[in-house]
């Protein structure tokens, strides 16, 4: 799989993540808006490290 983190800015000055396959498709988001670019930067870091082997949960 190959995919990219893209960091943006939103309508409403808050700083979020996607992460877009390079089918276009989006595969994961932030959920939440960050005040600064730096918190952002730092949750996908977070996303990085500790789900690398996440394991899959059925409920």
């Amino acid at each position: 799989m190959s995919a990219t983190f893209e960091l943006y800015e939103d309508t409403v000055g808050q700083y979020r993540w996607r992460l877009v396959h390079d089918n276009g498709n989006v595969i994961a988001d932030s959920g939440e808006g960050y005040a600064s670019k730096q918190k952002a930067k730092q949750g996908i870091r977070s996303v990085k490290s500790n789900a690398p082997e996440a394991t899959i949960e059925e409920l």
